[in-house]
């Protein structure tokens, strides 16, 4: 009965993860929020590890969806032939992902001791929230300067990177979030900067995974494995539907929804932890 509920739990954990993953509304806001009304019947450093490898199921649906633009090579009746255009778009990714895998490595322990609480989450819910609205309202009527993905330059990608890093530090930007708002204000087309965002996702949350999984090492007991995989595989299915309803909504309507939910959600946040005290 017990594996029972904690699989439950696992389920519910694992939609959540796969929605918000991609719709820029954090998943790391949702999760804590989650988790206080759950309250998973594991160790805390199997919930730690949880929390960070469940991802890996979001980033395969963005494999498997978008297989045909991630993969550098074709083949063809010749043999195979390597694609310039994507080998350069994954030299811009490895730019965007150096600066929060620098300071992922070397402080990662210590950003999550000093940021990782429900203030932190509050806040920069509120703050993006703040920002979406007031970067569409001052894109309202102007045309993106970039609007392919050969369009976005190194300087370009590199700047987009440290958006990214916001969110590596500060808990409840929204990793995508983020990265999206840096696009927008550089000029990116919305569609492009989504695009774009699900790209950088697949090394980041690797590497953030692999690092978890060095941690805590392999000695993972049955019903840990079970809970682990079983997340993954809900939030893989969840993440799907979750991408193409983003790619379907933003043809045709902006990010002003999602930055009144943030701020809804980050004072929803702020008043529960509060009134709990």
């Amino acid at each position: 009965m017990t594996m029972f509920v904690e699989l439950i739990k696992i389920i519910i954990l694992g939609i959540v993860q796969g929605v918000t993953e991609w719709l820029p509304i954090s998943s790391t806001g949702h999760m804590i929020l989650v988790d206080e009304f759950l309250k998973l019947d594991v160790t805390n450093a199997f919930k730690d590890l949880f929390l960070v490898v469940i991802q890996l199921g979001s980033i395969l649906a963005v494999v498997v969806l978008y297989w045909r633009k991630l993969l550098p090579v074709s083949f063809e009746e010749k043999g195979m032939r390597l694609k310039k255009d994507t080998l350069n778009m994954w030299g811009k990714i490895i730019v965007s992902c150096v600066p929060a895998a620098v300071v992922g490595i070397l402080w990662d322990d210590e950003f999550t001791a000093l940021f990782y609480n429900y203030h932190t989450v509050a806040i920069m819910l509120i703050a993006f929230g703040i920002l979406f609205i007031v970067i569409e309202n001052y894109n309202k009527g102007k045309r993106p300067r970039i609007k392919t993905l050969d369009g976005i330059s190194y300087p370009v990608a590199l700047m987009i990177g440290i958006f990214q890093l916001i969110a590596a530090v500060f808990p409840g930007t929204s990793r995508s979030g983020a990265t999206i708002v840096g696009a927008l204000l550089l000029g990116v087309s919305r569609t492009v900067a989504v695009e774009f965002t699900f790209f950088l996702a697949v090394p980041v949350m690797f590497g953030a995974s692999a690092l978890k999984l060095l941690k805590f090492g392999l000695g993972f007991t049955a019903p840990e494995l079970i809970l682990l995989i079983t997340g993954m595989f809900v939030a893989f299915l969840v993440s799907i539907l979750a991408i193409k309803f983003l790619m379907r909504y933003i043809k045709k309507h902006d990010f002003k929804a999602f930055g009144w939910y943030r701020i809804a959600l980050g004072c929803a946040v702020l008043a529960y932890f509060l009134l709990a005290q």
